[in-house]
């Protein structure tokens, strides 16, 4: 998997960028989000998602990892595709679209293009419970913070710990202490597991 690219923007489209990286220019599909926040200036980064189908290989391009991770959730509701999913996404920010989804909003959805209402019921039964996850404390915030949450979490997952009591004790020290950087959450959730 390509985690992210970083390289010389050579081309911005609303559609698409393409990024020279070592000589190799990679074509990214990203949302008008994502075109928003990518400057002018020609050092680019972008966290990828690579979709591979029987007639084509796609890359997708996303400015932080929380649009990507709401990608990912997207498109693993069945009957959504990457293009519809690239289509919520260019409709809203990603917290907005999560307060849909949350709050059950299916007239939200049915204004997106190539989304009925079955397909909008189905992206806020599959996704409530899993947004709601990532959403424990407060919404999910596409801040710092949730990036060294995240860090910490997967660190403690990788070392063996029930990813339930970790997410916990994680949220519970950045309550105490809404500084603590990726160390600091991982020393201190060690203590308390």
């Amino acid at each position: 998997m390509i985690s992210h690219i970083h390289g010389r923007l050579v081309e911005k489209n609303p559609t698409f960028v393409v990024i020279d990286c070592n000589g190799v220019g990679y074509h990214l599909n990203i949302s008008l989000n994502t075109y928003g926040k990518i400057g002018e200036d020609e050092n680019c980064k972008l966290y990828t998602q690579f979709i591979v189908r029987e007639d084509a290989q796609l890359l997708y391009g996303f400015h932080d990892k929380a649009e990507r991770q709401l990608f990912q959730l997207l498109i693993s509701v069945s009957g959504v595709g990457a293009a519809t999913a690239l289509m919520v996404l260019s409709s809203a920010n990603a917290f907005e679209i999560q307060e849909a989804i949350i709050n059950g909003d299916v007239a939200w959805f049915k204004s997106v293009k190539g989304i009925g209402p079955k397909s909008a019921q189905r992206i806020i039964i599959d996704l409530k419970d899993k947004v709601a996850l990532d959403s424990t404390s407060e919404n999910i915030s596409m801040s710092l913070d949730n990036t060294i949450k995240q860090e910490a979490l997967s660190a403690l997952v990788m070392l063996g710990f029930n990813k339930n009591q970790a997410e916990k004790s994680i949220n519970k020290i950045l309550r105490n202490n809404p500084e603590a950087g990726i160390e600091d959450l991982i020393k201190i959730a060690l203590k308390g597991l």
